[in-house]
This record gives C-alpha cells, sequence and structure tokens, in this order.
C-alpha cells in the first residue's frame, strides 16, 4: 500500500541524501582516468583533509566502514599483534571479532554499553603492559548502538599518561562530519569513516586518515594486503587517480556534499546537531523513558537511543510508528535488541524534521500502549528555547 508524504528516515545511518547529492549520483559517469577525473580528485582531497582536520593523507576506499576497520588494522599491524580494543556497544564488538578473524590478538575490556570508554581502565591497562607488546588502540568515537561518545583526547592522554607507545585507531563512521573531530589536534594516528551518516552519501566509500606514525607501521607491518593497501593509492592520489577502478559517481556525489558542508561551515554543522540532540533528549526525558546513555557528558547529538520498560517490545513500536507515521527508526543490536530503539538526527536534516521524528514517536508510544506522559513536542521546544534556538 502507498503512503503519502514523504518517509522519515530518522535511523542512525544511513541518513538523508540532500538532493544535489542525488543529482550529482545520477550524472554520466566520466573516465577514471582523463582529465576531468584527475581535476575533481585534485580538489576532492584537499576537502576531504579538511574534514579530518589532518595535513596528511585520507586514504579513500570503494568499500562500508567494515572495509575500512579492515585497511585500519592490516596497515599497521602484524599477525599476532596485540592489540587493546574498549567494547562500547555492537559496533565496537564488531570491529574487535573483525580483528581476531585476521589473526590480530585483541584484548577486549567490556563496557556495559551505557556510556564511552574508560580512560582510566585504558591507561591502568598500559601501565601494566610493560614491554609494550600491546600495538594498537581501539575505540569508537561515536557508538551507533547506544548513543555514547568516547572522548578522544582523553584517549590520547590515557596513552601518553602510561608513556606507552600504542597507536591509536578511531572509527568516526558515525560521527564525521556531525560532532567535533580533530584527527591532528588529537594525536590520532588512524582515523576510520564511511560516507552513509554525516557525509550525507550513501554507503560505498570509506575513510582512513593518518598520522605520520601510522605510515611509518605500515612501511614495517607483514599484514598481507593488496586491495586496502595505502600506499599504492597514496602514490596514485598525487596524480588524481587510482590504482583500481573507482566508484566514480560516488566520488562526484562526495564532492558536491563537502560543499554543502562548507557552505554551511562546520561549526554551523555541530550546532545544529547539538540542538537536534538536547532536544530529543528533552523530549526523553519528559516521557520518563531511560536513555540507554546514561553518562550524560557521553550523551550523543547524532542519534538518542532509549530503553522501554520490561515487558514491552522496541520491534513492535518501531512497526507502528512505520505504518501509521511512515517513519524508521533505529533497532536495538546485540544485547539491546528488542529492548532499545533509537532515533537518528544526523546529515541532512532540519529541526521540524526533529519535532515530528517525536511527534510520531508519542503517537507509536500511546498506539502501544507504553506507559509515558505526553507532550514531549513541547518539552522539546522549551529546551530549544532554553539553548537560544
Amino acid at each position: 500500500m502507498r503512503m503519502s508524504g514523504r518517509h522519515f528516515l530518522q535511523i542512525p545511518g544511513p541518513s538523508n541524501c540532500p538532493t544535489p547529492v542525488l543529482a550529482a549520483l545520477a550524472k554520466p559517469t566520466i573516465d577514471h582516468r582523463g582529465p576531468e577525473f584527475r581535476a575533481l580528485i585534485e580538489g576532492l582531497l584537499p576537502k576531504v583533509a579538511g574534514i579530518f582536520a589532518t595535513k596528511n593523507p585520507v586514504v579513500i576506499f570503494p568499500s562500508s566502514g567494515t572495509g575500512a576497520w579492515e585497511a585500519a588494522l592490516v596497515n599497521t599491524l602484524s599477525p599476532g599483534d596485540r592489540i587493546l580494543m574498549y567494547e562500547t556497544g555492537w559496533f565496537a564488538k564488531l570491529w574487535s571479532d573483525l580483528a581476531e578473524r585476521l589473526g590480530l590478538l585483541p584484548e577486549v575490556i567490556r563496557g556495559d554499553w551505557r556510556g564511552g570508554a574508560d580512560p582510566a581502565a585504558i591507561a591502568a591497562r598500559l601501565k601494566a603492559d610493560h614491554a609494550h607488546e600491546i600495538k594498537a588502540v581501539c575505540v569508537v568515537h561515536n557508538e551507533t548502538s547506544t548513543g555514547a561518545v568516547t572522548s578522544v583526547p582523553q584517549i590520547r592522554a590515557a596513552i601518553d599518561e602510561a608513556e606507552h607507545s600504542s597507536l591509536l585507531l578511531v572509527d568516526t563512521i558515525s560521527s564525521l562530519g556531525s560532532l567535533d573531530y580533530r584527527h591532528d589536534e588529537w594525536g590520532v594516528d588512524v582515523t576510520i569513516s564511511g560516507s552513509q551518516k554525516g557525509l550525507m552519501l550513501p554507503p560505498g566509500i570509506s575513510f582512513n586518515a593518518v598520522s605520520d606514525r601510522a605510515l611509518d607501521a605500515s612501511g614495517a607491518a607483514s599484514h598481507m594486503r593488496s586491495y586496502w593497501d595505502w600506499a599504492p593509492i597514496i602514490e596514485a592520489n598525487e596524480k588524481g587517480l587510482f590504482p583500481y577502478t573507482p566508484n566514480t559517481n560516488l566520488l562526484q556525489a562526495l564532492d558536491v556534499a563537502l560543499n554543502l558542508m562548507l557552505e554551511e561551515g562546520l561549526a554551523a554543522i555541530r550546532e545544529r546537531h547539538s540542538y537536534a540532540g538536547a532536544a530529543t533528549r528533552a523530549a526523553v526525558r519528559h516521557w520518563g523513558l531511560e536513555l540507554q546513555c546514561v553518562d550524560e557528558a557521553a550523551q550523543s547529538d547524532v542519534l538518542t537511543a532509549v530503553r522501554l520498560p520490561e515487558g514491552h517490545s522496541a520491534d513492535d513500536l518501531r512497526e507502528t510508528v512505520l505504518a501509521r507515521s511512515n517513519m524508521s527508526l533505529g533497532s536495538g543490536l546485540g544485547q539491546l535488541t528488542d529492548k532499545v530503539f533509537r532515533m537518528g538526527h544526523l546529515g541532512d536534516f532540519n529541526l521540524p524534521q526533529i519535532l515530528g521524528m517525536i511527534a510520531a514517536v508519542e503517537l507509536g508510544l500511546t498506539e502501544q500502549q507504553i506507559p509515558f506522559r505526553p507532550g514531549a513536542t513541547e518539552a522539546a521546544l522549551q529546551e530549544l528555547l532554553s539553548i537560544g534556538h
């Protein structure tokens, strides 16, 4: 059955694509070895580096973010290397699972999935590693399954406090372009990201921003790699090329998306996400429901994960909201399956969309007979007024 009006895609990614980005995808494919493509890449790469806040290379892959996870590991590490990973949620767990399959030895600090990575726990473990057997620390900046942000500067400080030589690898797949992030200033060695969230593109592009230390590590690492190898891509990029066929139309669209972001301004984008996060959390508090991320300092501005009371199904709520309001919400993942629903507020959106999302969820809560306090849209409006927006 056809549903009238636009579909509200309020999952935490893939996010909505602006019309100019979709138009760029629909442009005729150009010769990836011709002058037009070289000009595209020569103009695109500096803008990509600006989004990561780095002066170093950013390697672009035709893949999902999972590919960029693998690329970060195989370029900097050797089989049997020990790495320290902090499990903040489902995606941190998937990354550690991938590392194990690659023949690495991940040591996982298990979090409770209610906040970000604990710098003190990381510092304590590194201080105990007198032989510096741990070669890298891996954290997820914005854990999409829980709505919790890890403070990357604090993780960097923890490594420095321990006087440890480990590399710092950070997943920004759901935060880049939406939250504050500074690859060089924060001392990150590899930043991993993807196209389908804050960058407002479909899935299909992933990134590794790399430090000088990471490039040195890549020269010494013995992990087998070919498709994921940084070196031939960086070398080809210097000539405006790629060593294999790139995803040309997505790169054309990426250029347009970055131009849109630069036109709005990165500070303005972060502020817009901050307003949306604050308004959405105010709505949840008004409903009397529980945020999955209980650490207020770690609560994400790109999504809000909400726990339902025992005996109520988050998946049934999502189905009701989709059927009644033509709006998709994110599901609970892993141990949070059917316990949590996730409201995405990232990428290309404005405040009326956020208020519409809150109203549609409230309608769903009513129909599912989930105990809550009505009137969250007004609570969100009052929050926006209180912060001057």
